[in-house]
């Protein structure tokens, strides 16, 4: 069963910097890592992934939500291994980012991982997950047909100067 980590946190107060205090909906989130693995320096494993909330398939990059008390460098290894199969002797975070700001307090941590060893992946019982090594120019392909359009991978595919 899919793990819920998620609050909704409704008519809550919050006093803004001008002194008004207003009451927001958002959801409360424990935040969450992304990583891009690289094969070498040509290659980037990629995922097409069924998202059931979209009732189809996207492109997308390992990614996945922390659990409580988890540190980032330990979720990115796990949902690296669970996604993919893949094992990390390097591990490089680039950043972070507020993929919706208005609505949720989530942060995902944007890691590169290189130096891969493969083992089995783990996928989780609702993940249908189809590994998908990209070259650049395929992965630039993708975004100039419309067809990668998950910003978490978008962000991080940007962060390591491959959009």
């Amino acid at each position: 069963m899919a793990r819920r980590k998620l609050e909704v946190r409704r008519n809550h107060a919050v006093k803004l910097p001008n002194g008004r205090t207003v009451r927001i909906t958002f959801i409360n989130h424990p935040g969450a890592v992304i990583i891009a693995p690289f094969l070498n320096k040509n290659t980037v494993v990629m995922m097409r992934q069924f998202r059931p909330a979209l009732n189809k398939y996207i492109y997308e990059l390992p990614a996945g939500t922390l659990d409580p008390h988890e540190p980032i460098t330990a979720c990115a290894r796990r949902e690296l291994l669970e996604e993919t199969g893949l094992l990390t002797k390097k591990l490089t975070k680039l950043g972070a980012i507020y993929p919706v700001p208005g609505y949720s307090t989530e942060v995902i941590h944007i890691f590169k991982a290189e130096q891969l060893t493969l083992t089995l992946a783990q996928p989780e019982e609702y993940e249908v997950i189809e590994i998908m090594p990209m070259t650049k120019p395929k992965v630039r392909r993708l975004m100039a047909q419309g067809k990668l359009m998950d910003a978490k991978s978008i962000c991080t595919l940007a962060f390591c100067g491959w959009l």
